[in-house]
């Protein structure tokens, strides 16, 4: 199982180096990095380059590990038991599966994806600590012991909210994907945007990167809003020539609701084209 990205994911050169040693060690890849650079589809574009099933475990703020074992559902069986339901002989009816189990009891080696595990308590790695590294649970409801016949290729993902455990880190092969630059991000536009004009490309990544440094700005501009602006601009027809102005009463991009994602950053942009007016009087 060897991971080289594939035509819908361009993956740069340490970024497959970090894939396929995780594979080869058989340890979880921690992939970190600004939220929109491609953490998740990752995931999805690795299951799909190796041909492996992909199951998805996405973290919130009330997860509990136990969770991506298994759960017993007990108020459910008291109710049937207290309406004479036959299925309350079995409590293995009551017992739902995490996405952990569907993982160790798939028939092919799997692509385990445990999305955004920052968003969780801080002691939700630490719980997983002994099923990550023995690859089994017990099931102390029914007494059967769950083992994984193969390890799930694992890809975790985190978006630096809350710093994880040393314990957990040492378990991990750590990855942390940069954002593209300008050449990189050419790629990804070509791979989503085959038939794009060269100039309005060119045009859009230059404002792209200049909105991206201006100080102050409190959310940067993703991958994922790019692309959704490009998009944009190719339904609306913009031509270089628009994005080329520098009007000062035009200083935030068109279409901005793309790319600016709080009211903080187009007041700042809304002061910039103030004090740009006043100095070209």
């Amino acid at each position: 199982m060897r991971f080289a990205g594939t035509e819908n994911y361009v993956a740069t050169e340490d970024l497959t180096v970090a894939v396929n040693a995780a594979i080869r060690l058989e340890r979880p890849l921690l992939v970190k990095g600004e939220p929109g650079t491609g953490k998740t589809v990752l995931a999805e574009e690795i299951a799909a380059a190796l041909g492996a099933p992909l199951i998805t475990w996405h973290i919130k703020s009330t997860t509990k590990a136990q969770q991506g074992l298994y759960e017993y559902d007990a108020v459910s069986r008291l109710r049937d038991s207290q309406l004479g339901d036959a299925r309350v002989s079995d409590i293995a009816n009551y017992i739902k599966r995490g996405k952990l189990w569907e993982a160790f009891v798939s028939a092919e080696r799997p692509v385990l994806l445990i999305d955004e595990i920052d968003k969780a308590d801080i002691e939700f790695p630490n719980d997983l600590l002994l099923e990550l590294d023995r690859m089994e649970f017990h099931v102390y409801e029914t007494g059967e012991t769950i083992k994984a016949a193969r390890r799930p290729v694992m890809i975790i993902t985190s978006n630096n909210e809350k710093e994880l455990p040393d314990a957990f880190l040492r378990r991990c092969f750590f990855h942390y994907i940069r954002f593209p630059d300008a050449q990189t991000m050419q790629a990804i536009v070509e791979v989503h945007f085959p038939g794009i004009k060269k100039r309005l490309m060119e045009e859009a990544l230059k404002l792209f990167f200049e909105v991206r440094e201006v100080p102050g700005i409190k959310k940067k501009p993703s991958t994922s809003e790019l692309l959704d602006w490009l998009k944009l601009l190719v339904a609306e027809e913009m031509t270089p020539e628009m994005l080329r102005e520098r009007d000062p009463r035009k200083l935030i991009p068109p279409l901005h609701g793309a790319l600016l994602k709080n009211e903080q950053d187009v007041s700042l942009f809304e002061k910039l084209a103030f004090m740009t007016r006043r100095e070209s009087r």
